[in-house]
């Protein structure tokens, strides 16, 4: 059971916030109670003074009229119940809440009460009448205007912004079987000729039905991985000639959109061996396959263990020649790697190979295999990751579209599933560079020359 505090108790801790040497969360803390309580004294304490605190207030009388004000403020302003209660004065912001949650169940039926029954009419008949008419027409503007507005508030929060007359006209079309529409015209602020344009537009077959479709079945086959752009490529590759303006916006309207990235693990302990100069020098292009490859170490946490993750990518076409998975980040780690890599090097070749300055990398054994296969190692400069942004990008990539997209049972179904995403990003998987695969893109360039 929740205690009642007095009026002293409830100044002595709007004292302590206003002092400036506690939080709202320190005060609620020191007097026990909870946080949004002492918030809600101070606000009161500032705009109404210490009789705004008084616990006997809380057993005032409110008529229906007033109680239909305070819920169309809060609807009209998308006011807190705190801010709500404070403006008009309230105790407590359960009060507002209680109000809205019986006017949802009943409407304002909710509030009728004894104390507004017969007995506090006017004897006279025909001004009982009159002023109840009155009352049920407010109330019914009130309850139209309470609907309205819900409608739009909750429209602009799930388009992340203020509604238009485009969606104003859209909210009056669903409340025309309950309310006047040329009441509820005049309520949204719109012209007549916008809402029943509007109307004629609803009832035409949407003219952009096969490409949302089309977009739909797009984003549903690479599990939500695509963005707009490269959903844009591939509709082109279908035959469909669409400006990413378009795709964009019908994704927002369907609701469809990617994740986000994290960082990675970082090998980098001092120096224990030998560093490579910069040679790459962020030069991230390259002209022919095994030309410039970059590598790196990513880290995945699952089932309470940790999973490393050593790959190479080539910078002709951003295609993952090789990778080794382990659960710890040793040596052993990134030399398997290295000799899966080179078993794909032919012969004769000029290959660069980067990295950060990983100790792994500094390994006399490391450098000896390179320099035993005539490949040139480079470094990226000391604490700096955009020597290596390459494979930083495709570590984010990765992350977003695989480890955070999926659900795995087990560390071993997460290490096929992560073979069959590296098979999906270099095979089907379209870069939005090459408007290809990489795989696509090196067999393309290899069948012209």
């Amino acid at each position: 059971m929740r205690k009642r505090f007095s009026l002293e108790e409830k100044y002595q801790a709007v004292l302590l916030y206003l002092s400036g040497r506690y939080s709202y969360r320190e005060v609620a803390k020191q007097t026990n109670v909870d946080t949004k309580s002492v918030i809600m004294w101070v606000a009161l304490y500032q705009r109404h003074g210490k009789e705004a605190l008084n616990p006997k207030r809380s057993f005032t009388f409110y008529e229906t009229a007033f109680k239909l004000d305070v819920l169309k403020y809060r609807t009209e302003t998308n006011a807190s119940y705190i801010q709500t209660a404070v403006h008009f004065n309230l105790t407590s912001p359960y009060t507002v809440q209680r109000w809205e949650e019986r006017f949802k169940k009943a409407g304002s039926d909710a509030f009728v009460s004894k104390k507004e029954g017969p007995t506090t009419m006017p004897k006279n008949r025909n001004t009982n009448e009159k002023d109840k008419n009155d009352m049920a027409a407010e109330i019914e503007r009130l309850r139209m205007e309470v609907a309205y507005f819900k409608k739009v508030e909750c429209l602009s929060s799930k388009q992340g912004k203020i509604a238009t007359k485009q969606d104003k006209a859209q909210v009056v079309y669903e409340l025309r079987h309950e309310f006047p529409v040329m009441e509820l015209v005049k309520l949204a602020g719109i012209p007549r000729s916008t809402y029943y344009d509007l109307v004629k537009r609803v009832n035409q077959p949407d003219p952009d039905a096969d490409l949302k479709a089309e977009i739909k079945e797009i984003y549903e086959e690479h599990d939500g991985r695509y963005g707009y752009r490269r959903i844009r490529d591939e509709l082109t590759i279908r035959g469909q000639v669409v400006n990413h303006k378009k795709v964009q916006r019908i994704m927002k309207e369907l609701g469809l959109k990617c994740l986000v990235r994290m960082k990675k693990y970082k090998s980098y302990k001092g120096t224990v061996g030998k560093i490579a100069p910069n040679i790459l020098d962020r030069q991230f292009t390259a002209e022919q396959p095994n030309e410039k490859w970059v590598t790196d170490i990513t880290e995945f946490k699952l089932f309470g263990e940790k999973l490393y993750l050593s790959p190479v990518l080539d910078l002709f076409n951003s295609e993952i020649i090789t990778y080794t998975i382990g659960s710890r980040p040793t040596y052993s780690l990134v030399s398997e790697m290295l000799d899966k890599a080179l078993e794909y090097l032919p012969e004769n070749h000029s290959l660069l190979m980067h990295s950060d300055q990983g100790w792994h990398y500094q390994m006399k054994q490391y450098r000896n295999a390179l320099k035993n296969r005539g490949v040139i190692q480079s470094m990226s400069r000391k604490g700096n990751c955009y020597d290596n942004s390459v494979m930083e990008n495709f570590f984010g990539i990765l992350k977003s579209e695989f480890l955070y997209l999926k659900e795995f049972e087990s560390v071993d179904h997460f290490k096929q599933e992560l073979q069959n995403y590296i098979n999906y990003y270099n095979h089907k998987r379209l870069k939005s560079k090459f408007k290809m695969s990489p795989v696509q893109y090196r067999t393309h360039l290899a069948q012209a020359a």
